[in-house]
């Protein structure tokens, strides 16, 4: 590898790491190298003014061209932040929000902010939102040619979800002082035996689980726990290849062909607690600023209550803030638990824990140092910018000097619905599973739940109906519940409709319901009558891990006419609860500054 090959390799767009893997060396020794030579990137400023005047927005991308380097140096204190790069289904435009937050706060604390993202379709790369904006991917080589040319004091790297937070231990090995919480304490947290340690150190249960990185190790464990089990590869972005699996069939085809397993990237197996209450908590805390942990401040932003039960990814639940089912005693183990979590962890801005509820029981599923894509709404809904008094915080201040030491617990219901665009992918079945599918997020506010839940459904382009035929399709672990949800709409005026098995469960339980035929039974079937606009909503429940045929024709069409749909029975109570509120009393619009 002579210095000539080496220079025209960087010239044509080889990074470090390709050009380790190409000679079978390490990325480091490339660096060295390079470092070595004296090659580096220099850095342009994009011409917003097309050349017709002199550009000053400070906006730059990396060249290897050895030209004149453009970035105008100041001796301020400098703090990187890296954004969430390529927004895709998955990877909540929420972080972007974080980001912004941080620049915005830092800011306003006298450093100079440096945005690092690709992505030129966020706010965070607005040319005005930060001091400079450095249009370049997410990559240890790239971040790390910023942060030497700029001199920085410090990087943040847990406002952009999952990309930026996979390099934080790179970077720090590399001499970048990371700010905020430890990336040995992201490590904790991220791997499972480590994670598990921690708990049983501190007496939180979680749900059984195992680490496998065969087929064979994921078949014993899961015999071992009983199916249904969640398998997820570790340190994943947006719950991508996160499934439920029922059998020994499942697995097995699951572990050839949706990961590939290894003793770095062992797949997680856990016990999937059926029916259980999923609670998602973001908290702001202070303590890797004190010597002794029992110093430092932890202050719960919200609890926030998911209305599907657990096995939906937190990205794509609806979710209620304050709980409304949760009785005070688990509120209490839920506060002690990641009050606990976050001394332990030492956390040092913002941190985020995910709890599955069964009875009175609280059991811990994950928790991330870092934003969550809840931080928005839960802001937004207590009138506390949690983004950016965690980069205050992250910068050296302590929450008692900023003001926030108390909970707050609204007054009001605050809803959070996910935004989807399965009408953009006519025939894919719209269930939502561990993996998380929305592109987005809405918010109701109320003084009374129902309505608070209606608004939140009208905001989400899928208004609730308050007259008409509802069609009943429900599964059979669920047909002994379907009867009492049948009767809430009935009492609101509906109509039921049904198909031959849920219309004979509803029969016998003494409720009037018109049967309508399957696909599969000739015409006109259910699909026809939701075509003919027949039909107001649909409650259809999945029946087990591989659907019918009639179930994904029933889902697809109805997303296509745009008939509300509810795939849970509690989603069902809910749009009951939400319908008998807007008949009773419609709804007024109010600010959210109104609120606060």
């Amino acid at each position: 590898m002579n210095p000539e090959l080496l220079e025209r390799a960087k010239v044509l767009g080889f990074s470090d790491r390709q050009i380790a893997h190409l000679t079978g060396q390490t990325e480091d020794a490339v660096r060295a190298r390079r470092r070595e030579l004296g090659l580096v990137p220099s850095y342009r400023l994009v011409d917003t003014c097309a050349a017709e005047f002199e550009a000053y927005t400070p906006y730059y991308y990396s060249s290897w061209d050895r030209g004149d380097d453009e970035v105008v140096a100041s001796d301020r204190r400098k703090v990187m932040i890296l954004g969430g790069g390529p927004n895709r289904i998955g990877q909540g435009i929420e972080f972007d929000y974080c980001c912004v937050h941080a620049a915005f706060a830092l800011k306003e604390d006298g450093f100079e902010t440096l945005m690092v993202n690709s992505n030129p379709e966020t706010v965070s790369t607005d040319y005005d939102t930060s001091d400079k904006l450095f249009f370049e991917p997410l990559t240890l080589e790239d971040v790390l040619h910023i942060y030497e040319r700029e001199k920085c004091w410090g990087a943040i790297a847990q406002f952009g979800g999952q990309t930026p937070l996979n390099l934080a231990l790179g970077l720090k090995k590399n001499g970048v002082n990371i700010i905020g919480t430890s990336p040995e304490s992201i490590e904790i947290a991220e791997d499972r035996k480590l994670f598990a340690a921690m708990l049983d150190r501190l007496g939180i249960p979680q749900p059984q689980n195992g680490l496998a990185t065969t087929e064979s190790e994921a078949l014993t464990i899961a015999r071992r726990l009983g199916y249904p089990v969640l398998v997820r590869p570790s340190f994943v972005l947006g719950g991508r290849a996160m499934q439920i699996v029922y059998s020994d069939g499942e697995l097995q085809h699951y572990m050839r062909f949706a990961v590939e397993a290894s003793p770095e990237r062992p797949v997680l197996v856990d016990k999937f607690l059926e029916d259980a209450t999923e609670v998602d908590v973001d908290c702001v805390a202070d303590i890797g600023h004190f010597p002794d942990a029992k110093d430092g401040t932890a202050v719960i932003g919200g609890i926030l209550e998911h209305i599907e039960f657990a096995g939906v990814h937190s990205g794509d639940a609806a979710m209620v803030l304050p709980p409304h089912t949760l009785s005070l005693s688990v509120i209490e183990t839920i506060r002690q638990y990641t009050h606990a979590m976050a001394r332990e962890l030492r956390v040092t801005g913002l941190m985020n824990v995910q709890y599955a509820v069964k009875g009175e029981k609280v059991y811990v599923l994950e928790v991330n140092p870092r934003a969550s894509r809840t931080v928005p709404f839960v802001s937004k809904a207590i009138g506390v910018p949690l983004a950016k008094l965690a980069a205050k915080v992250m910068a050296g201040k302590t929450l008692r000097e900023l003001g926030f030491t108390e909970e707050r617990w609204p007054k009001y219901w605050a809803v959070k619905e996910s935004v989807f665009p399965f009408n953009r992918f006519p025939g894919q079945d719209i269930l939502l599973s561990p993996e998380m599918r929305s592109t987005g997020e809405v918010m109701g506010l109320d003084a009374d739940l129902g309505i608070a839940y209606a608004k939140a459904q009208m905001a989400a382009g899928s208004p609730l109906p308050l007259k008409g035929k509802i069609f009943l399709s429900v599964a059979a672990p669920h047909k002994a519940e379907v009867a009492e949800v049948a009767q809430l709409f009935l009492n609101l005026g509906f109509e039921l409709v049904a198909t031959s098995g849920t219309a004979s469960v509803l029969e016998k339980a003494g409720l009037k319901v018109q049967r309508v035929l399957k696909v599969l039974e000739g015409r006109p079937n259910i699909v026809d009558h939701l075509k003919n606009k027949e039909i107001q909503m649909v409650i259809n429940t999945p029946s087990g891990a591989a659907p019918r045929e009639d179930e994904v024709k029933i889902r697809t069409t109805a997303v296509m006419t745009g008939t509300p749909i509810m795939t849970t029975l509690s989603g069902a109570r809910a749009v009951a609860m939400g319908i008998e509120a807007l008949q009773k009393s419609g709804f007024k619009v109010r600010t959210v500054q109104e609120y606060h």
